[in-house]
C-alpha cells in the first residue's frame, strides 16, 4: 500500500474506512488499520507508540503469537516496517526499532504498548471522518524511556549520514535485519 503523503498540506488520520478508500496509510493509519482488521482474526488490537526526540512520531501494530512479539508497520524509513514474531517482550521488539530509527534527527527516547480499546466506544475503526482522539490519547500515554549513550546515538547519526552521502538513499545495514518483515520494493529491500 503506498505511504499516505498527506497531499496538499492536509494532515489525515484515517480509519481503515479511509484508508481502504483513499488506497494509502502513514503509520499510524496503517496501525490502526491493522488492528481493526487483526482483531477480526482474535488479536487484541495492540499499537505500540515511539516518542523521538525530533517530534516525528511513529506507531505500530504489535501482536503476540504464543509467547513472542511482531509488528505490522509502514514508514518511510525501510528500517521501521514490520518484524516477524521473534521477539520475547515488548521492549525488546521496540529496541529492535533504535538502530534504524536514527536519522539526521531522529532517535527514540520512548515507547508505550497500548491497547485500543482503552478509547471506549470511540469509532477508531470505521470512523468517515479523521480520527484525531487516537492521536491526542496516544500523546499523552505514559511512554517507557528508553536511554542510549550519546556515543552510540552519535556513531549511528555518523554512519546514516555517510551511507546518505555516499549512496544517495536510506540505509538497510542494520543488524537483525532477519527478524524484520518484508520490506516494500520502494527501498530496493
Amino acid at each position: 500500500m503506498p505511504y499516505n503523503q498527506e497531499p496538499h498540506g492536509r494532515a489525515t488520520l484515517r480509519s481503515l474506512r479511509g484508508v481502504v478508500r483513499h488506497g494509502s496509510a502513514h503509520c499510524l493509519e496503517a496501525a490502526l488499520f491493522a488492528a481493526a482488521v487483526l482483531e477480526q482474526h482474535g488479536f487484541s488490537p495492540l499499537v505500540l507508540s515511539f516518542e523521538s526526540i525530533d517530534q516525528l512520531d511513529h506507531v505500530i501494530f504489535v501482536y503476540r503469537r504464543g509467547d513472542r512479539w511482531g509488528s505490522v508497520a509502514r514508514s518511510r524509513d525501510p528500517g521501521l516496517h514490520g518484524r516477524r514474531p521473534v521477539f520475547a517482550t515488548a521492549r525488546s521488539l521496540a529496541l529492535s526499532y533504535f538502530d534504524p530509527y536514527i536519522d539526521f534527527t531522529g532517535q527514540i527516547t520512548g515507547y508505550a504498548v497500548v491497547d485500543l480499546r482503552v478509547m471506549g466506544r470511540y469509532d477508531w475503526r470505521l470512523a468517515e471522518t479523521n480520527v484525531w482522539k487516537v492521536e491526542r490519547m496516544l500523546l499523552e500515554y505514559p511512554h517507557r524511556r528508553i536511554a542510549a549513550s550519546p556515543r552510540r546515538v552519535r556513531e549511528l547519526r555518523e554512519r546514516y549520514r555517510a551511507y546518505r552521502t555516499q549512496f544517495g538513499r536510506k540505509p538497510l545495514f542494520y543488524r537483525g535485519r532477519e527478524k524484520w518483515t518484508a520490506i516494500p520494493e520502494e527501498f530496493g529491500g
